[in-house]
């Protein structure tokens, strides 16, 4: 493994129940593959915009011309696409929000899922472009959502999941931290997920 590319997206800082799991992960990354770079993209501390029309354009366009007129409203996609296709590893760390993934989560979402760069139609149908990785999703919740009566409601990893592999990454695992507001769960939430670690495929 060469790079691995964390996305954090919980604005919490250190008491952010996906941050304090993912540096579990970190830690291993590191002890197991000593020379591979790590690259970090925090989602709280970019503010990275939503899609605009002219960035909408830029990214889209399928006129060479039009293209390089709007190179420079691309340049932040570009950069983060990079990012995601120069790694072998993404790990994307996010709390679930009103039982979906943060804003800030979609905007980056929003700027990799490209055209051309990380999938292209195809045949009729599309064929993912940014193959050939892992990913790993630390999601952390207030409930429950991996069983029990509220397992309908996740929205998180079902789209995740659907996502990465519409692009073509379908190799992913998942730790979930859960239960964060549910009082008899809440103190082991973050130690479980911690454990489950130790258990992925690296």
């Amino acid at each position: 493994m060469k790079q691995t590319l964390i996305v954090d997206v919980s604005p919490r800082g250190p008491e952010s129940a996906s941050r304090k799991v993912t540096r579990k992960l970190e830690a291993r990354l590191r002890a197991k593959y000593p020379s591979a770079e790590i690259v970090h993209r925090d989602l709280d501390v970019d503010g990275l915009p939503h899609l605009d029309r002219v960035t909408l354009n830029a990214i889209s366009t399928k006129d060479p011309a039009e293209a390089k007129r709007l190179k420079p409203s691309a340049s932040l996609s570009d950069t983060l696409t990079d990012e995601l296709l120069a790694s072998d590893l993404l790990v994307i760390a996010t709390p679930t929000w009103n039982f979906g993934i943060p804003s800030a989560l979609k905007a980056w979402i929003d700027l990799v899922v490209r055209p051309g760069r990380t999938f292209k139609y195809a045949d009729g149908g599309v064929t993912g472009l940014a193959g050939g990785k892992q990913a790993i999703l630390i999601v952390a919740s207030g409930g429950v959502f991996t069983e029990g009566p509220w397992k309908s409601w996740d929205f998180v990893e079902p789209y995740l999941r659907k996502i990465l592999g519409f692009i073509g990454i379908d190799n992913v695992q998942s730790v979930r931290a859960e239960g964060m507001n549910i009082p008899a769960l809440a103190d082991r939430a973050v130690p479980n997920a911690e454990k489950a670690i130790e258990n992925l495929s690296l």
